[in-house]
């Protein structure tokens, strides 16, 4: 096999994947509430990173996120995802002590949320990112993100009580 040249697509589109992969499925994941479609979803980011260039992509992550963030609502624009069931939301944490019941619940009361609630959810909870920060990257006002942030919890509250 030849050596390739470091600024290689294919090998800078590697590194970003094995970065940043596994946090952007479980964000597609989030969003779109179904495990097969999260999976297309970043692979056609990835996929159409091959056809461009990488190279101002590694120097802003950002990117990535938008990126499987649009897929995301263009998939949910194009097709009715909200009430279908593929797989898991939530990983099951290996010697965690919680009981399953209380984790499909918690699963079950997120799939109630919006695909805009379980995103800012999943970035705030999940991700650790303050609601600026969420709202630089998506775009929406921070007083949009906070509502949602501030719905999604009430909702979440009286679906598990």
């Amino acid at each position: 096999m030849p050596d390739r040249p470091p600024d290689d697509p294919t090998l800078l589109a590697g590194r970003l994947y094995d970065t940043y992969g596994a946090s952007l499925y479980r964000y597609a994941l989030m969003l779109l509430a179904n495990a097969p479609a999260a999976e297309d979803a970043v692979q056609q980011v990835f996929a159409s990173l091959l056809k461009g260039s990488t190279m101002a992509i590694e120097k802003d992550a950002h990117y990535l996120r938008r990126a499987v963030r649009n897929e995301c609502y263009s998939t949910l624009r194009r097709q009715s995802l909200r009430d279908a069931h593929g797989g898991e939301l939530l990983e099951a944490i290996a010697g965690a002590d919680t009981r399953p019941e209380e984790r499909l619940a918690i699963e079950d009361a997120l799939r109630s949320l919006s695909p805009d609630q379980r995103e800012v959810v999943h970035l705030h909870v999940y991700e650790g990112m303050t609601f600026q920060e969420i709202a630089d990257a998506s775009g929406e006002s921070i007083n949009t993100i906070a509502s949602r942030y501030r719905y999604a919890l009430a909702k979440l509250k009286q679906t598990l009580t």
